[in-house]
């Protein structure tokens, strides 16, 4: 029996922290309509996938380990004075491949010109996808969201997990671990894990200050 629109609204509604819920058989206009139902602004994540429908809410601790990652990510960026443009939420999908999702972050730093210019919404016959995905992952899901990543060519995610980042790269249609970023080769996951700990126990500022210090003192030029 098909599911109401009003139905998908609702559940979001009384989706708790941290909790996620998975649909099938989800049509595509349907996936579409709850997106224009809930509007800008929206805190859940949504991920399609060829009919499955996830929708994950997160958490404070989630939050938290985002937003730790990302003022490295600008840390890094100010040490090393290039451009990186964040994306945020953006939701990314592809009608023709039956895919979409919305990362907790993303970053375009080989194609920052490219996001400067993206109009309302992205276009994957015309926008590249972003060259960092992040994703912040505190519990299992049902859904398979590297491959999501990979059908629209997202070359690079790091992803977070019991406050150890990793890296991964898009090598033909899947992603292998790798310890070094594409984007970045002098950054180790290993060392940016240090620094989301440190954070997350000892606060963002403290934590940036000493990777920018970090950064400084072993930078290289980008591998590009």
């Amino acid at each position: 029996m098909p599911i109401a629109a009003t139905d998908y609204l609702e559940a979001i509604a009384n989706l708790p922290n941290g909790a996620n819920i998975t649909f099938d058989g989800v049509p595509w206009q349907d996936y579409e309509h709850l997106l224009a139902d809930l509007g800008p602004g929206y805190s859940v994540r949504i991920f399609y996938d060829e009919g499955r429908m996830e929708i994950m809410a997160p958490t404070p601790a989630h939050e938290r380990a985002k937003n730790m990652l990302i003022a490295l990510v600008y840390a890094l960026r100010d040490e090393l004075d290039v451009d990186i443009e964040s994306l945020g939420s953006t939701t990314f999908r592809s009608k023709a491949k039956a895919k979409g999702f919305e990362p907790d972050d993303c970053f375009y730093v080989e194609h920052f010109a490219a996001a400067l210019h993206m109009e309302d919404e992205f276009n994957p016959r015309r926008d590249p996808p972003p060259d960092i995905v992040l994703e912040v992952d505190r519990a299992r899901t049902s859904l398979d969201k590297f491959v999501i990543f990979a059908a629209l060519g997202v070359p690079e995610i790091w992803r977070v997990f019991k406050k150890e980042v990793r890296f991964y790269v898009l090598t033909g249609d899947s992603y292998a671990e790798v310890s070094t970023s594409r984007a970045f080769s002098f950054l180790d996951s290993s060392v940016l894990s240090e620094f989301i700990v440190m954070g997350l126990a000892e606060g963002g500022r403290k934590a940036a200050r000493a990777f920018r210090t970090w950064v400084r003192e072993n930078r290289t030029d980008l591998n590009r």
